[in-house]
C-alpha cells in the first residue's frame, strides 16, 4: 500500500500545506469498473490528481490542514469520501467539502460503497446527478435503468424509487439478477434480460405504449438505437459510460427531432472542485439521511457484492472484470 498525499506539489508527496483538506486514515475502498480502464491506460485521471487508483473511501480524520473548519471538522470524525484519485491506500488528503460524516450505523465497507454509486458511478459521472440534476427524475415517471445489477444500477432503481417513479424497468445480463432486483426493498418494478428480449419493446408494453421518461444508460454503442425507440416524448437520457464501444452507425436521428429527446453524457472527474462540492452538498441534503446499510429499513440500502483484504485486490479486480457481481465490491485496509 502507499501513503498518499494529493496536493499541487505531486500525488505521493508530502505537501507543506494541504490548506482546507484533512488527512484521513482510510478503512475501506471501494472498486469501481473505471479502475479498470484506469489499470489498463484507457482513463487517465484529471490533471493534479492522483495516479494511483481510487476514488471513494472511509476512514478517521487523523490531521486537519490549517485551512479546515475546526468548527465542521475534528481529530478522530468517521468520514466517507470522495477524491479524484489515490484511494487505493492508507492515507489520503481530500478537500472538506469532498467528505460527509459517516453515520454510526454503517460500517466501513458499507460507507465505503456510498460515494461511487450514488455520486459518481462508472467513469466518474454521477448517479445522483445523472436521474436527478439531468434526467429531471418527476413523481410518476417512467425510468429505465441499464446494467442494473450493478452498484451504481442499483443506486439509479432506488434513487428512481425514492423521486416517486411509476415503473423501474431494469436490464440485467441473467434471471438470477433480474430476480434479486425485483425482490429488493424498492427494487425494479419490472425486469429485462437484455441478451435474450427487446427491452424496447418491454418498456413500451410496460408503459402502454408511452415509452421511458428517463433512461440511465451504461452501455452506449449497442443499446443505443432501442434506448431511442424506448424513450418517451420529452426523454431524457443520460450516459453514463460506453462500455460496448464508442461509435454507431445507420441510426435513425428522425425521433430525436420528433420526440423532442433530451439526450446529455457528462463526467464528474473532470469538473470543476467547486461543481463537485455543491453537489455533494445538494446529496448530502436530499439522499443521504435515507441510506442505511443492508440489514437497515431506509428506503434506499447499501448493497455489497463482497469484501476483499487489500492484499486480495488482484483477485478483487479479477471479481469485477468477471462480472458476476451484484452490488458493490469493496476491499478494507487492515
Amino acid at each position: 500500500m502507499f501513503i498518499v498525499y494529493v496536493a499541487a506539489s505531486g500525488p505521493t508527496a508530502i505537501p507543506t500545506c494541504r490548506c482546507h483538506r484533512p488527512l484521513d486514515q482510510i478503512k475501506a475502498f471501494g472498486l469501481n469498473r473505471m479502475d479498470i480502464s484506469q489499470r489498463e491506460g484507457k482513463y487517465p485521471p484529471p490533471p493534479g490528481a492522483s495516479a494511483i487508483l481510487g476514488v471513494e473511501f472511509s476512514g478517521t480524520i487523523t490531521e486537519l490542514g490549517p485551512n479546515v473548519d475546526g468548527s465542521s471538522w475534528r481529530v478522530g470524525d468517521e468520514v466517507l469520501g470522495l477524491a479524484g484519485g489515490g484511494a487505493y491506500a492508507e492515507y489520503i488528503a481530500v478537500k472538506q467539502t469532498h467528505i460527509i460524516r459517516k453515520p454510526s450505523h454503517l460500517s466501513w465497507a458499507e460507507a465505503a460503497s456510498i460515494p461511487e454509486v450514488f455520486l459518481t458511478g462508472d467513469q466518474l459521472p454521477s448517479t445522483f446527478q445523472a436521474l436527478v440534476v439531468i434526467g429531471q427524475i418527476k413523481e410518476n415517471d417512467n425510468v429505465l435503468v441499464h446494467a442494473g445489477a450493478s452498484g451504481v444500477g442499483v443506486a439509479a432503481i432506488q434513487l428512481a424509487r425514492v423521486y416517486g417513479a411509476h415503473n423501474v424497468i431494469a436490464t440485467a445480463s441473467t434471471q438470477e439478477k433480474i430476480d434479486w432486483l425485483l425482490g429488493l426493498p424498492n427494487g425494479a418494478t419490472h425486469g429485462v434480460n437484455y441478451k435474450m428480449q427487446d427491452f424496447a419493446a418491454v418498456v413500451k408494453d410496460v408503459t402502454q405504449n408511452k415509452g421511458a421518461d428517463v433512461v440511465i444508460d451504461f452501455v452506449g454503442q449497442s443499446h443505443f438505437s432501442k434506448n431511442i425507440d424506448a424513450l418517451a416524448v420529452d426523454g431524457r437520457m443520460t450516459m453514463l459510460a460506453l462500455l460496448s464501444g464508442t461509435v454507431v452507425e445507420s441510426v435513425n436521428l428522425a425521433p430525436i427531432l420528433f420526440k423532442r429527446l433530451h439526450i446529455e453524457g457528462s463526467t464528474l472527474r473532470s469538473r470543476s472542485l467547486a461543481y463537485q462540492a455543491e453537489l455533494i452538498d445538494r446529496f448530502r441534503r436530499e439522499v443521504f439521511s435515507k441510506i442505511t446499510g443492508e440489514d437497515g429499513k431506509g428506503p434506499i440500502r447499501t448493497y455489497i457484492y463482497k469484501v476483499y483484504p487489500w492484499t486480495e485486490i488482484s483477485a478483487a479486480h479479477a471479481e469485477m472484470e468477471a462480472n458476476k457481481n451484484s452490488g458493490k465490491i469493496i476491499a478494507e485496509v487492515v
